[in-house]
Formats: C-alpha cells, structure tokens, sequence
C-alpha cells in the first residue's frame, strides 16, 4: 500500500507574481502527469466527485488497495466527502484458474474483472461492509478495475485477489515455461538451463528433469528451483549425450509440460581400457612394437625405459596399434609401455611393459688396402685388418671386370674363401695364363652383417696373371699321358701340377 503523501510543488496551486503595481493571482490545481505502473502494481487515480468524471487529480502507483483515511481527505487536492478512488491493473494470470476475490469499504466498493461486475457494495453506510466471491480467471492477460467512492463521514477501502491452491479445487496446470536453453561448460563439465518467468499468481517453481539420449524421461527431477535457471553439476562425464526439459508447478501440485527438449553433450573423463597384448621385438630399421587396438581409443602413447627398471619417457604417439623405435641403440636392452587415450585426451593406465634388446644391424667397415700381386701360382692377396671388434669373417671374392679398359669398370665376382678374423692374406692359385681377373673382399661380423650387403659396394682390385703358358706349341702325335713308374728305395713321388697321374697297369 502506497499511502497519499503531501503534494510536490509541480502539483500545488501555483501563485504567480506579477509585476510591480499588478495583483496577485492563483492558477487552478494542476493535474498530475500520467504514471506508468509496471504490473502487477496498481495504477491509483483520484477524482474529485463519486462519478469518476473528468480528469484526475492526483495519479499514481499503489502495490495493495488497503487504505483507511477516516474522515478526512486522501490528499489536500481533494475534498473530504463526495470523492472517488478508481485503482486499475492489467496483469497475465498465465494458465489462470480458480481465484478468490475480497472486497471491503465504507463506503461503496465495485470491483471488474475485464468489464464484469464482479462485487458491487455501493452504497453510503456507516461502517464497513466486506464481501468475498470465487471466480475462475481465464489464462492469459486480463483486467482489474476496483472503483471506491466516499459519500460522507469515515472512509477506508481494501481489495485483494489470491489464487485457491487446494489440490482439490485448482486443476489447472501453469503453462510450459517459455524461452529455455541449455549450455554446456566442458570444462567444469556443468550444464547450465535458463527459461523465462511464468506469469501464474500461483506458480510455486519449476522441476528440470534430465534424461540420457535414447531413454525416457523419469519421475524424479533432477533439480528443482523457484529461479528461472538451474546448474547441473552431476552429470555423468562419459561423452554422452542428454537431454532436458523444465516443467512449471503451482502450488496446488500441477505440473505443466514440459519444454522442448535441450540437448547437451558432456565431457568424457573416462579413460579407455588399459591395452593389451604388447610385444617388441628387435628389426633392422628399429624395436618393433604391436598391441592390440581399441575402438573407443583415438591414439596411443609410447613409452620407454633404458633396462628394464629404469624411468619412462614418452617417445611417441601414434593412431594405430604398432610403432618402430628408430632410436633405439643397438645392444641396448629397453622396457617398454603403451597407453591409449580417447578423443577428450583421457589416457589410460600403462600396459604390462616388455622388454627387448636391440639387436646389432650395423656392418663392419668396408675392407681396404686390399693389394693383389700376380705369382706363378695365381695371386698373392693382403688387405689392412678391419677395425670393428666384432669382426668374424673375410670373404674374398674373386671374378672377371666388366667394361673397357682405361674406364669404368665393375667387378662381377663369387665368394671363393672364407677367412677367419685375424687373417689379412690369401695365395688364390690357378694356372696363369695371362687373363684380367678382379679381387673385392667382404666382411661380416659376429651377427652376421656383410658390409658388402648393407652398402653394395666393396674395393675392387684388377689384376693381370702371370702367362705361364709354353712359347712353343706342342708337337703333333706327342704323348698325351705320361706314365710315371715308382724307383725302388724312393720315399714317394711327387705330382706335377698339370700332369695327370696314370699308373701303367
């Protein structure tokens, strides 16, 4: 209630001075401006007859109608008797309902409802009189007029209008909340709803319900609030999909529908399953992992640990279920673990590690200062001791140059020794007869790597035999055989190279 206080200078009777030698006049009471009253405050204005006729003296804004101003007069712009008091409200009642309308005055009180006399007290009396009536508002907006007049003596008005909550009475559901949204914050992992305020006089709040995507909503809300927004903070963090829905409820229990649904989907902080399956195992290009995949995994990790107690170090990450260490040195034993993680970065436990050592794919250096020298026997072959520790194995190669003299040429050739470390000779023996041969030897090591393998090329050494071969030809008709007898008391005999032995028999 907004009791009448005394009027501001803009609404006094103003008292002009005019210049000097002229008289003093007095203007007539001025009207107050019209005011705006935001619903579902009243607007209050004041005549100065009980017809309501002309225009107001006095307007302004009044929360309730409960007013008792005896037997003088609401304001000093207005009489004391024969005045009238007309209060105005258009409001939305929403999904109205049943309502209770209560009215008292001396002296006469009517109250409208959109133009429909609803209570008539018009009459002069000498105390209050009070009435009370029940009526159902239709939803959405309508109009309250409570008209007062105060013929003579004591005056006082009241007015109030109050929905009936009881369950047995009020059937009417609010209305669907209007404007709902919901937002999501990934990284609290909070889901935020906001809608606009229902306008029901008997609104108590409103129930938020959610439900995961492809399931039903439950009976049980999963917030309620007399606010117009609600914070979920219990929303499951696994990547999934929900949905929600507010519904307004009045205070006899109704609930309205519910809001088209709003969709969210949530931060997954669930890792993926702990691979399985890990192997390493040692190639020429590196460790070589594999494990089993996992479709909800968008990636793996790699770790390593020099020995197999040692710290581990992430070394990679990678999008299918194998990898090659590339770094890894050879001889050296490493540990290694995978852990898979999903597309919101959740990583999973480590796998079981495994263990392996590199093994040795590196050649020993090619051979050099190979020296090839002709003998009357073949070649004379000497070449520098390799350096590599590991060194286990020559292989002197030995075949026919291929291309012109004077150019380049290539050595086509076939293993035709194989000599221990340690060895750096040969005496390759043929019958020279004046041919350009080739010499390249390889090396391998302890693990089997051929320096001649890995890079494909060796030092090759051209040389020319010796020619041995007689100046003259043999004479026609001469023996093809020699036959060679055994002397008495000798200690044996000794073969010629070239001569075949064939005992006379």
């Amino acid at each position: 209630m907004n009791p009448v206080r005394r009027t501001t200078a803009a609404a006094a009777t103003a008292v002009v001075l005019a210049t000097a030698g002229s008289l003093l006049t007095a203007t007539a009471p001025a009207a107050a401006a019209p005011t705006a009253c935001a619903s579902p405050v009243f607007t209050r204005e004041f005549f100065p007859n009980t017809s309501f006729s002309g225009t107001p003296r006095r307007t302004d804004c009044d929360s309730a109608i409960d007013q008792n101003w005896k037997a003088g007069a609401p304001t000093r712009l207005m009489p004391k008797d024969n005045f009238g008091v007309r209060w105005t409200l258009t409001r939305d009642f929403g999904s109205g309902g049943p309502f209770t309308f209560q009215a008292g005055a001396q002296d006469g009180i009517r109250v409208h409802l959109d133009g429909v006399r609803k209570i008539d007290l018009w009459r002069d009396v000498s105390s209050t009189r009070k009435k009370t009536v029940n009526i159902t508002v239709p939803r959405g907006k309508h109009t309250i007029r409570v008209d007062f007049v105060n013929w003579t003596g004591n005056a006082d008005v009241s007015f109030a209008y109050k929905p009936r909550t009881s369950p047995g009475v009020d059937k009417v559901k609010p209305l669907v909340p209007k404007g709902s949204s919901v937002g999501y914050q990934g990284v609290t992992g909070r889901a935020r709803a906001t809608w606009a305020r229902n306008t029901e006089v008997d609104l108590a709040g409103y129930r938020v319900y959610r439900r995961l995507e492809g399931t039903s909503f439950g009976t049980v809300p999963v917030g309620i609030t007399t606010s117009t927004s609600y914070t979920d903070g219990s929303l499951p963090l696994t990547g999934d999909t929900y949905l929600y829905e507010i519904r307004a409820y009045d205070k006899a229990g109704n609930e309205s529908t519910g809001t088209p649904d709003q969709s969210v989907t949530t931060a997954d902080r669930i890792p993926p399953a702990r691979p399985g399956g890990l192997t390493a195992g040692s190639r020429y290009e590196g460790m070589r992992l594999g494990w089993r995949t996992d479709p909800t995994a968008a990636s793996y990790r790699v770790y390593r640990a020099t020995g197999t107690s040692g710290a581990f170090t992430r070394i990679a990450q990678v999008d299918k279920g194998t990898y090659t260490d590339t770094t890894a040195a050879e001889g050296t034993t490493y540990a290694y673990a995978v852990t898979a993680l999903d597309e919101w970065g959740n990583e999973s436990v480590r796998s079981a590690q495994v263990s392996a050592q590199r093994g040795d794919y590196t050649a020993p250096p090619a051979v050099t200062g190979l020296k090839v020298t002709p003998t009357t026997y073949g070649f004379a072959l000497k070449w520098d001791a390799n350096p590599a520790p590991d060194t286990k194995t020559y292989v002197v190669h030995w075949g026919e140059p291929v291309g012109e003299e004077g150019g380049e040429q290539v050595c086509y050739g076939s293993a035709v020794e194989y000599l221990a470390a340690g060895t750096t000779s040969y005496d390759y023996t043929t019958l020279p007869d004046g041919d350009r041969v080739c010499f390249f030897i390889d090396v391998l090591d302890t693990a089997g790597n051929s320096s001649l393998r890995q890079t494909g090329t060796a030092e090759a050494v051209i040389a020319t035999e010796l020619d041995t071969t007689p100046a003259a030809p043999t004479p026609q008709g001469s023996p093809s055989r020699a036959t060679v007898y055994g002397v008495e008391g000798a200690e044996g005999v000794e073969s010629v190279p070239g001569v075949e032995d064939d005992t006379a028999r």
